[in-house]
Formats: structure tokens, C-alpha cells, sequence
């Protein structure tokens, strides 16, 4: 027997809900964004430029990171001092890990079994055993540690300090601290180039970049970004390893730099205080969280133009994309 049309019309709301309601991660791309002040991470469809779900997480989440087969999403939530766990395929949080005071960034080890995050209150890096829970190592740093980066190899977890403006080089195993880089002025993010040997270091109020050798733990080089007034926050690399891309919060803008000549060859405007960036590995589409407009620009990295912004949360942060 056929539906009526009085049927149909109400099974449309509950239809709506079970599709309001689908997991986060139903096949496709997945763009995860920390929505600083509502205490979410959206997820978003870079298929259609829209948000797909909403996950409540602990308060102030900050820090993304994704575990190397791409099931789990890692969230750090400073103000719960807790690494929140976000199972991808359900699309919500399934328990929190301790993690220290105030963690702010995260990044997990290449085997997957360790998270990295930094203790940006009390100046501490800290280690967590993913499967156990338990805090391995908590190593002071510099004061307001912010940036984390674990190289490509495992070897060695690299950890920035605002006020002290320095890099901790610290052994990814034991926490030991191996040396302080002295860098540019107020460094918040570190990024490595593809492939591991440099790694570059944004200092916000410096207004340059810092280039640290992996191999060696030293300076090869600084570079400033334009006029070094815009701010430099966040830092990401095209898998050709022509360009990078630099979020500039003061400017409202990302800058493209050529990775060869460590030129600034051309800058994109973007929303308010632009600061998490992600690109989809095919470096056709590049991505920012303007936290001061609670959106996410969606740029077209070869014209170098913004094709849309996303609305999402109150204070985006921090950017994710799964494949």
C-alpha cells in the first residue's frame, strides 16, 4: 500500500532528525574546526562547503589532532586539562585523558600511541600514553609554551615559547630536554617542511619565520613576512613543497611564500583574525578559522581567492582535514 500524502508529511520531521543526527564521518572528506567559545568542534563537508555535525566537547577546546589510521580525533581542552576523544565514525566524544594544566595544542606521535601536548600555564610539555591514559613525561619548557610538533621520525617533540621565544628540543621517548633554539619574538606554531628536514617557526610579534635543521637543532635562517607587522600564526605546507601559507591575525590576511626563495609572493584576504589552516592534500582548496568572524574561509589555492566563508562556532581556532 502507497503512502498517503498526509503520511509522508509526517514522517518528514522525524526523517529530518534521524538526518540531523547521522554521524560525523559518512564517507568523504571531513574538515574538523574548534569553536573556542561554544565549547564544539564542528565538522564540516568540503564537498559542500556546509557544516554536517556539531560535537560538544569539554570547555575551551583549542589544539586538533587525528591518530595515523584516522579514526580518532584528539581535542585539547584547556580549561578541563583533558585531551577529549572523538571516535570518528560515530561522530562524538567517547572520554577525555588527563593531559596537564591548560593544554593547548596537541599532536600525536607517529605510531599513534602517544599525544604531545603543550601546558601553555604552567610552561610544561607533557606526553600522554593514548591507551592507558597515564601522563608519560611532563617536562618544563619556556614560559607560555603554545606550538607542538613531533618530528616525522618520532625522534624529538619541538615545543615553542611565547615569552621566552624560544624552541624546546626535547626526546620524544624520555621528555629529556636536548637543547633551547633561540627564535623570533612571541613563536606560536612550528611546522615541518614534507619530508622532515626543516622546520619552520612563526613568531607573531617578531612578524618572521624562523628555519630550525632537524638534523642539526639550529638556525639556518629568519625571513620576514611582508612589512613583519600582520601577525604570523599558523603555517602550512603544499605536498610539492612550492609554497607555504602563513595566517596573518593582525592583517586579516594568509601569505604565500615561496619555499625556495623564502619570498612572500602574494597575500589573500580572509576574515577577522585568521588563525588555524588546513589544506586538502590535492592543494586545491586551502582553509581558515577567522576567530574574531566565526567563519571558516574556503580559498581556491591557485586563483588565491576566497570562494565562500563557512559559518561555524564562536572563536574558531583550530583546523583539521581528513581525507
Amino acid at each position: 500500500m502507497n503512502p498517503s500524502s498526509s503520511q509522508r508529511a509526517r514522517a518528514l520531521p522525524l526523517l529530518l532528525a534521524i538526518a540531523l543526527h547521522l554521524p560525523a564521518r559518512s564517507g568523504g572528506p571531513s574538515l574538523y574546526v574548534s569553536n573556542e567559545v561554544d565549547n564544539t568542534v564542528a565538522v564540516i563537508s568540503p564537498q559542500t562547503n556546509s557544516v554536517v555535525a556539531t560535537i560538544v566537547v569539554g570547555r575551551r577546546p583549542r589544539g586538533l589532532a587525528a591518530s595515523p589510521d584516522r579514526r580518532t580525533v584528539y581535542v585539547a581542552l584547556g580549561q578541563d586539562d583533558a585531551l577529549g576523544v572523538i571516535d570518528v565514525a560515530s561522530g562524538k566524544m567517547t572520554r577525555t585523558l588527563p593531559a596537564g594544566r591548560d593544554p593547548e595544542l596537541v599532536v600525536v606521535s607517529p605510531d599513534g600511541k602517544t599525544a604531545y601536548v603543550s601546558n601553555e600555564e604552567v610552561a610544561h610539555a607533557s606526553a600522554i600514553d593514548v591507551a592507558t591514559g597515564k601522563i608519560v613525561f611532563s617536562t618544563p619548557v619556556g614560559v607560555e609554551p603554545e606550538g607542538i610538533a613531533v618530528t616525522p621520525d618520532g625522534g624529538k617533540v619541538y615545543v615553542t615559547a611565547e615569552t621566552s621565544n624560544s624552541v624546546s628540543v626535547l626526546d620524544a621517548r624520555t621528555g629529556r630536554l636536548l637543547r633551547t633554539i633561540h627564535v623570533g619574538e612571541n613563536p606560536r606554531t612550528i611546522a615541518f617542511t614534507p619530508g622532515g628536514r626543516r622546520a619552520w617557526v612563526s613568531a607573531e610579534a617578531g612578524g618572521n619565520v624562523t628555519i630550525i635543521d632537524v638534523a642539526s637543532d639550529s638556525v639556518v635562517e629568519q625571513f620576514p613576512i611582508r612589512d613583519g607587522k600582520t601577525k604570523p600564526v599558523r603555517i602550512a605546507f603544499s605536498a610539492d613543497q612550492r609554497w607555504a601559507y602563513v595566517t596573518e591575525g593582525a592583517a586579516g590576511t594568509v601569505s604565500v611564500v615561496d619555499v625556495a626563495t623564502h619570498r612572500v609572493v602574494d597575500s589573500i584576504a580572509v576574515g577577522r583574525r585568521p588563525w588555524g589552516i588546513a589544506l586538502a592534500p590535492d592543494g586545491s582548496r586551502l582553509y581558515t578559522a577567522d576567530g574574531r568572524s566565526n567563519t571558516v574561509s574556503v580559498i581556491d589555492a591557485a586563483a588565491r581567492k576566497v570562494l565562500t566563508a563557512i559559518p561555524v562556532g564562536e572563536r574558531p581556532n583550530d583546523l583539521l582535514y581528513l581525507p
